[in-house]
């Protein structure tokens, strides 16, 4: 199934943002961009790194009116106990979502067969609810936040600027191209 230009499906769940259990739902994602950042489970080594790397950027990603959403298949509590007991994951400000039953995990297809973890994977969803943007890496490939900030850059732009699409390496102000017959075997 092909998951991009999909639609979020419904969900429930607990969070832990700021010291505080907060209920989210899909209800609440909607109308703004949202960013939903799985890892495999509290307490381990990659994912305090990019979880850290997330928190350090969450500032410029709010500036876009972007909200993350980290999501593992632990609960609410253990978020709170590990935010309470790592330096780095004791930065975070977004919303750290529990799944305990795996519902939004499942949702997005990234729940390892047997497991009960999802796999290390991110997902861009526009206003509208709708996915504009995947990447899953492997158990040890850390992500980079600022190249996560790029592309949402990016794909705001293009649902600004209908016509427009941006190339590679393509940083805010820089030009974008128009795809035309004209472009066709000139690039």
């Amino acid at each position: 199934m092909a998951i991009i230009g999909s639609s979020l499906k419904p969900f429930t769940s607990q969070a832990f943002k700021e010291g505080k259990f907060v209920p989210v739902t899909e209800a609440d994602v909607l109308g703004k961009w949202a960013i939903f950042f799985f890892y495999p489970a509290d307490f381990t080594f990659v994912c305090p790194t990019e979880l850290e790397d997330m928190a350090d950027l969450y500032g410029e990603f709010q500036k876009l009116g972007v909200e993350i959403y980290s999501v593992s298949t632990d609960t609410h509590f253990s978020h709170k106990a590990w935010h309470e007991t790592s330096p780095a994951v004791g930065k975070i400000n977004y919303f750290m979502l529990g799944d305990q039953s795996g519902q939004i995990t499942n949702n997005f297809g990234v729940m390892r067969e047997g497991a009960g973890l999802a796999d290390r994977a991110t997902f861009l969803v526009d206003p509208d609810g709708v996915i504009q943007y995947v990447e899953i890496t492997s158990e040890g490939v850390g992500r980079n936040a600022a190249e996560l900030l790029r592309k949402v850059k990016a794909a705001a732009y293009v649902r600004a600027h209908p016509g427009e699409v941006c190339p590679a390496k393509w940083e805010e102000g820089e030009k974008t191209l128009a795809p035309s017959l004209d472009l066709v075997g000139k690039i």
